[in-house]
């Protein structure tokens, strides 16, 4: 997919957020010809609101407030430019290593564990996942390793199909653990590119669902070590601040690497990725920004930013907080 194809995605996926946030941050400009205290403390509830985070919009704010005081920014107008580069500062625009390409032939095959709680999207993720590595030119194989919902494996299979790609399953109620250790002796059997293992977001017995996914990890590192090689945690960002709070807990549990948000295109509070970012330190991999199987999409931070400002050019432009950053 080109450049104008993820930009335009991007875009429309956060058409809520930004028309949410961006319309009341430029309604506040234009009510005020000055940044002043009062300004700057709306401004705050703004960025609140949208999700960002108490702790990063505070920083945020702080960061404008000690550059009006010492770069002497007065109008309006620099506000907008000066929000800018505190958002790319906060979401990195560098975004890290280019996840599709993580999966080199070093590493074969290249093991990603996908957790999460049920209704964020993890099954379906996991069959858009598979189908973007496909797309990539993998040989793919994904494990149903969700046995302990009945809809889960019938879920995966339709995927799957979609996708282009190989599954393994056993019947509902077997052992995730040897689902996933199924899955990656085929895999290796099969001189696989990538692995792909759907895991369960609740559990309907006894059994911790935590310690379940730990047991999982252990049976993966012991027939391959250093695998998963890759545990992506997917995150509904229609929750918002709940989503922090569920990185933190399975992050505990089985060491999350990155994360998927999805549906971004149903929700005005886009501002969990800054969260997300700066307080919990990990990567967004992917952004899911509609129901098609290419609506999952790579995180890039450029472009996120570059969408999240779509249609202020001309008011960050105008001041000079403007960055340039394009």
């Amino acid at each position: 997919m080109g450049f104008n194809q993820v930009l335009s995605k991007f875009k429309s996926g956060l058409t809520k957020t930004r028309e949410s946030l961006f319309g009341k941050v430029q309604r506040l400009i234009k009510a005020r010809g000055t940044i002043d205290d009062e300004l700057l403390d709306r401004l705050e509830e703004v960025l609140i609101s949208s999700d960002v985070g108490v702790n990063t919009t505070l920083k945020i704010i702080d960061n404008i407030r000690a550059r009006v005081r010492e770069e002497k920014y007065q109008t309006a107008s620099d506000l907008l430019g000066l929000l800018k580069d505190e958002i790319v500062q906060a979401v990195g625009v560098d975004g890290g290593q280019e996840p599709l390409w993580a999966a080199g032939p070093e590493r074969r095959p290249y093991v990603v564990l996908v957790v999460g709680v049920n209704g964020a999207g993890k099954t379906t993720t996991v069959g858009k996942l598979a189908g973007l590595y496909h797309a990539a030119g993998k040989k793919v194989l994904v494990g149903a390793a969700d046995t302990f919902r009945a809809a889960a494996n019938e879920q995966l299979d339709i995927w799957s199909q979609r996708a282009g790609v190989e599954i393994v399953r056993q019947k509902s109620g077997a052992d995730p653990a040897a689902v996933a250790y199924d899955t990656l002796n085929a895999a290796i059997a099969r001189e696989t590119d990538v692995v792909v293992i759907d895991t369960a977001g609740r559990l309907h017995t006894r059994v911790n669902l935590m310690e379940e996914l730990k047991k999982i990890r252990r049976v993966l590192e012991k027939r391959m070590p250093g695998c998963p090689h890759e545990v992506l945690l997917v995150l509904d960002a229609t929750t918002g601040q709940n989503g922090l709070q569920q990185a933190r807990r399975f992050g505990e549990a089985v060491g999350v690497t990155g994360l998927v948000l999805t549906k971004l295109d149903g929700t005005a509070k886009g501002g969990i990725v800054l969260a997300i970012r700066d307080e919990l330190r990990l990567p967004v991999r992917f952004v899911g920004v509609g129901e098609a199987l290419d609506d999952l999409q790579p995180f890039d931070a450029r472009l996120f930013v570059e969408a999240l400002f779509e249609g202020s050019e001309e008011l960050v432009g105008q001041g000079k907080g403007a960055s340039g950053t394009q």
